[in-house]
């Protein structure tokens, strides 16, 4: 199950609007040789037991399957992954964690038992959640997961506004950051990033630019400059621009292309900045299921404010700021509500990993 899982995290980042799937199969009665490999696709398809189904061939009839998620058991755009496990005679199913789908939900695992196949659930069940729990959000909270990318000195000070000092960490924090874009379906950040940096938020490692995720830009007056570089690279990833209620859209003047795409929020506060809530709510329904929050104090703190953070990536490097800096966000007030759950050593900087707890 932990090579299955492995292979379901390839997948992160690329799968939406399915989950992220790994499956391995195993003939048990060949000294545990396994006979197919497989994780969930770009786009979604296909399927994890499909791709494993595929490469094990006729070696698959009388294999163990071990699946990180339920084997889907409804008509889509494919057939069945339970029916396709059956009609391969598949004779064990071993699972993590059940499908919140409800199109699934305990489908999937009753159809391959009413063939006969010997079904082990809920092994290392936690380990899957985490893995899957942007899909899980969405299913039942209709909303994606929320990961929040920090990056200050030691006690959480970033460079004052039109300092020179912008990027603080080092390679190793850069490259683990453009990692993270990687993984993820989407990195949303707020119009002042964009004025202040003219930042590409893409992957830039070698041979990952198409893993570069979703850009989801808040600007609520409209105020992107024509020659932003988000403009520039519509080529590399899509860039989502969410505005408010009063700015025209004048969308003659940026480019023309299907990667653009202006989105007026459905509810908005007192200032016209759609709000959080409508803003996660917008992303789960159009497929997402894992953004990065790669932001300024402002957007940081209105959704940490709105409880919708799940978990943290605070780089912190070693050395202080020249200057004094300023707080990276008005007040982690949530921080109770998370737990420290891992820490890297990233040569000049550390990585701190938080989860929440409620």
């Amino acid at each position: 199950m932990r090579a299955a899982l492995a292979l379901a995290r390839r997948g992160l980042g690329n799968a939406w609007p399915n989950p992220a799937v790994g499956c391995v199969l195993v003939r048990e009665d060949l000294q545990g040789m396994v006979v197919g490999r497989g994780w969930t696709r770009p786009g979604g398809r296909p399927h994890a037991e499909a791709e494993a189904l595929r490469r094990a061939g006729d070696k698959a009839r009388g294999a163990a399957a071990y699946v990180s998620l339920e084997p889907c058991d409804h008509h889509g755009q494919t057939p069945p992954c339970s029916q396709a496990l059956i009609d391969a005679g598949i004779v064990r199913a071993v699972i993590a964690i059940e499908d919140p789908d409800p199109r699934v939900s305990g489908k999937g695992i009753a159809r391959l038992r009413a063939a006969g196949v010997k079904v082990v659930e809920g092994v290392l069940e936690d380990e899957a959640r985490q893995a899957n729990l942007g899909f899980i959000l969405k299913i039942t909270k209709q909303r994606p997961l929320f990961a929040l990318k920090l990056a200050t000195d030691g006690v959480g000070r970033i460079p004052a506004p039109g300092d020179a000092e912008k990027g603080i960490t080092g390679s190793l924090a850069r490259q683990r950051g453009h990692l993270l874009r990687a993984c993820h379906d989407g990195v949303l950040f707020g119009v002042g990033t964009v004025l202040d940096d003219d930042p590409e938020y893409t992957c830039r490692l070698p041979g990952m630019s198409e893993h570069s995720p979703v850009r989801v830009l808040l600007d609520p007056q409209l105020r992107l400059p024509v020659n932003a570089k988000l403009l520039q690279t519509l080529d590399k990833a899509p860039l989502w621009v969410i505005v408010g209620t009063k700015p025209a859209i004048n969308r003659d003047i940026y480019p023309d292309s299907k990667n653009l795409e202006f989105i007026v929020a459905g509810e908005v506060d007192e200032n016209d900045r759609p709000t959080p809530r409508w803003v996660a709510g917008e992303l789960a329904r159009r497929g997402l299921t894992r953004i990065l929050i790669e932001a300024g104090p402002k957007v940081t703190a209105a959704f940490l404010r709105d409880d919708l953070v799940d978990r943290i990536f605070w780089f912190k490097t070693k050395q202080p700021l020249k200057d004094a800096g300023v707080a990276a966000f008005d007040a982690l007030t949530a921080a109770r509500q998370f737990v420290k759950t891992a820490v890297h050593d990233l040569g000049d900087d550390i990585l701190e990993i938080y989860q929440r707890t409620g």
